[in-house]
Formats: structure tokens, sequence, C-alpha cells
């Protein structure tokens, strides 16, 4: 038996907290345009083209034979995870015996006229939903009736179910380097079966025997009876926290440190690269120092909308990764740039929202992130296990990192940024157009904002507690309006 990892298994029961803890990508798959042959030659024949009735591109049947075939790629997308019985240990990765693929791989279709208004509303309804935990944890939509005769494809996976190491998200496997697609081996996957309450209780307790600290690590950290006495403390740490942050660096004070609901919405925006990179060019700065710029200018466009007024030295603290400041840090961890990046060092760094003249701006922000991304103080290895996996942990002990688990690092609002662009990529031979991350976060958060760079754009999403930020939509004309606002600077 494979038990969940200390942080999987964190990700895992926080769900039970009120998080969604699930992320996924969101790919729009546009037809080869008329007269242009798969290779991309010329068929000189646009205008019979043009008058051929349309062929849907990527169909279900399609879909489902890739995915079958690169299922073994990630073993985790035909697993359960299986809760030992009084919390006595981590939970257990099991083989599915009932897996069905069409119950995981659905089909969705967009009312007219299928524009990003009507996508970004069933993204958003689509990740509101809670996973069924008694299935793999994870779904995928194939969505139809996008205008210009597009389809997209959504992946929803639980946070569990991905890794910085060999475990990756399902769009990430999904996708080709080429129109040929790379045909995997037959894989004749038969399920094992599924451990009995009683195994796997027998199980934790021969470990707890063997390794007596797993056993208090586990019961403090699971699901048991004594998970509930760990429920009271985290709570009364919780409390103490709330009171060291005031004396300590902390975010600012901001309505993005609430969530309300577990609904969600979504909407996404994109800029040209080179007009960033031009602008970039201008002040000596990168082009994620612009990027930066550019949502700190929707940040300040979205203040303004709630405020008549902001004061000049107001600031929205962002976790980043560490790659985007430092191209190695993900060469070291992995040379391939990913979708959905995940577990990566990170840093902390202030955004000038207070500041108008959008070209201070950008200099504010390439100075603040230049100084903290190689601050100590400001570096972070992400969320991590309140106890050890190993060891006996006395109360104190779990007190003090609950409370360190809360107090350090501080943010407002997490993003993620590219590191490296990521090369044009093909599902099923057909040509993904556009490519977006879906974002999960926590509790006490209410928006995450993703940024990818594919194709000679940088394509923008957010992803919001629907509670706190009903009208997502804004921020994506917001991105348009910032980058428009340093375009007019240079």
């Amino acid at each position: 038996m494979v038990r969940l990892s200390p942080r999987d298994a964190t990700f895992y029961f926080l769900d039970d907290a009120g998080s969604t803890t699930h992320l996924g990508a969101l790919l729009i798959i546009a037809p080869d345009a008329p007269g242009v042959a798969k290779d991309g030659t010329a068929t000189g024949k646009a205008a019979q083209a043009k008058r051929r009735p349309q062929r849907s591109i990527l169909d279900y049947k399609s879909l489902v034979e890739l995915v079958e075939n690169r299922l073994q790629l990630v073993p985790r997308y035909r697993q359960l995870v299986l809760p030992v019985t009084l919390g006595l240990a981590r939970p257990v990765w099991a083989d599915d015996p009932d897996f069905d693929i069409n119950f995981h791989i659905r089909r969705a279709g967009l009312p007219a006229p299928g524009g990003p208004a009507q996508l970004d509303d069933l993204v958003a309804r689509i990740m509101s939903r809670p996973l069924d935990r008694t299935r793999p944890l994870w779904e995928m939509y194939l969505i139809e009736g996008l205008a210009g005769d597009k389809l997209a494809v959504l992946t929803k996976s639980h946070r569990c179910l991905v890794d910085e190491d060999s475990h990756r998200e399902i769009s990430e496997v999904l996708t080709d380097e080429t129109r040929e697609q790379e045909k995997m081996p037959e894989d004749l996957w038969m399920a094992r079966s599924l451990p009995s309450g009683s195994r796997l209780a027998l199980g934790a307790i021969a470990e707890a025997v063997a390794r007596p600290g797993d056993l208090v690590s586990s019961v403090l950290t699971g699901n048991g009876l004594i998970a509930e006495v760990r429920t009271l403390a985290e709570r009364t740490v919780r409390r103490t926290g709330s009171l060291v942050q005031q004396v300590m660096d902390s975010a600012p004070a901001s309505p993005l440190n609430r969530s309300s609901t577990s609904t969600r919405s979504f909407a996404e925006a994109s800029v040209p690269r080179r007009g960033c990179a031009k602008i970039a060019e201008r002040y000596n700065c990168t082009v994620n120092d612009v990027v930066l710029s550019i949502i700190s200018g929707v940040l300040r466009r979205w203040r303004l909308s709630l405020e008549a007024t902001i004061s000049p030295g107001d600031t929205v603290r962002v976790v980043l990764p560490l790659s985007s400041r430092d191209p190695s840090v993900q060469l070291r961890m992995d040379a391939e740039p990913r979708t959905v990046a995940v577990g990566t060092p990170g840093f902390v760094t202030d955004l000038p929202v207070g500041e108008d003249n959008p070209s201070m701006r950008l200099v504010q922000v390439a100075g603040l992130a230049n100084r903290y991304a190689h601050s100590s103080r400001r570096v972070s290895m992400g969320i991590r296990p309140i106890l050890p996996e190993l060891g006996m942990v006395p109360f104190p002990e779990f007190s003090s990192r609950a409370l360190s688990s809360i107090t350090s690092r501080p943010y407002n609002v997490p993003v993620t940024m590219p590191s490296a662009p990521i090369s044009r990529r093909y599902i099923a031979g057909q040509k993904v157009s556009e490519m977006y991350a879906v974002l999960a976060f926590m509790q006490q958060h209410a928006l995450a904002i993703g940024v990818i760079e594919y194709c000679g754009a940088l394509q923008f999403s957010f992803i919001a507690d629907r509670g706190v930020l009903p009208d997502l939509g804004a921020m994506a004309e917001y991105v348009t309006e910032s980058y428009e606002e340093l375009v007019a600077a240079l």
C-alpha cells in the first residue's frame, strides 16, 4: 500500500475545511484556417474549403481514446484515496475497481453566442463543484459551441494528485509538441483488489509498532477521533496567530483575504508578448516585471471601483514562484516549463497599487521584486504539513508549527508566472490556440491569478470567490487597460 505523502494528505483534508483545492487548465482548440492543410501548407483551394461543411475538429470518442492511452503516465488518475479507520495513518492510494473513464470525461455545450462570457461562466460553475470522493479525484470536459467553430478542453484535478516531481496534471500529458500524435504502448491495466478497512487498520497498527511517531502524526493530522482535538487546537492557534500578525510583517488588510463561499468566478485575458518585451526594453527590466505591473494596474482599478480614492502608499502583497525571477530554479527542478506549476519555491513582494503613474509603478514593481526575491525573510517553500512525518511530537511543537504555518509569509493574492514560454501544443493533432491555468487557492484567500506565456501571448487567468468578487469579468478588461497605458507611456 502506498500512502499519501504528508503534503498530499494536507491538501486532501483541506477540502474538509471548505477549500476547493482542485486546479487544472483550460485549452482552446482552434480549427485550421480554410485553405491550409494540416501540415501548414497552402492547398490553393481556399474558396472550395470555405464552401465545405465544417467537420468537428475533435470529438468525444477521440478525446476518450487519447486520455485512455495517456493514463499510464498519470497512474493516480485511476486510483481512489482511502482514509484509514479512526485516522490511524495517512490515507492510501488504491486502484478503483469500478473505474469508468466516461464518468470522468464529460461533454458540455455553451449557449449562444458562445463567447468568453459564456465560457468563463461554465468554467466557474464546474470549478465550484466538489469532486466525488468515492472516485478518482478528477474530471475533464469537452466544451462545444464556442464562437468561431472552436472547442475547449477543461481539466479539473484535486491538488493531492499533482506534485512538483513525477505526478503531473493530466492536461500536461494530454498534449503533444507536434501534430503527430504520440502513441503510447497499449496499456493493459487491471485494477488490484481494494484493501479492506480492517486490513488498512492492521497495516497502520503494524507501522505504528515499527514507527510510533507516525501514529501520533497521522492521528493528529488525519481524520480520526483525535482530529477533533486538533481542530480545537488549530482554532486557538489561529486566534493567537491573528494577534501576532498585527505586530509582524503581515500583508495589508484586504477583502482579498476573506472567503465567504465555495462558489467560484473565472475570467481570462491576453496581451501580446512582443509589446511587453518592448516595454521591458524601454525600462530596462524583464517581461515578468511588466506582467507584475499589469497586475498592479488591474488591482489598482479594482480598488478604485470599490473606493473613491486610495492612498499613494497602498500596496497589495502577492506570492510568486521564485523561478519567475531566476529561471535556473525551474531548470533545477524540471527541465520543461509546466502549465500547472505546483510546489515550487516562492517569494512575497508588494505591488504599489497606490501609485497612479504607470511608468513609476513599473519601476517600483521591478525594484521591489528584485529586492525581495533575494531576501531570506521573503522566500517560502509553500504549504507544508503542520507535523513532521516521523518522530514523537509533543503538543507545544504542534502548536508552534501550526502558528508558523499561519503567520509566516502572509500574502493577499497567489500569482503564478512563467519561467519560460510553453511551445505550441496539439491535442489529437488539433492546434491548441490558447492556454490558461486554472488555479487553486486556500481558505482566507478570495483571488488567484495565473499567467502563461504561450505562442507569442501572455495569457492571464483569474479565479475568485464569487461572494467577494462577483464581477470578475471587469478584471479581464483591466488587463487590456493596464497594458495599453504602459504602451502609451513609451
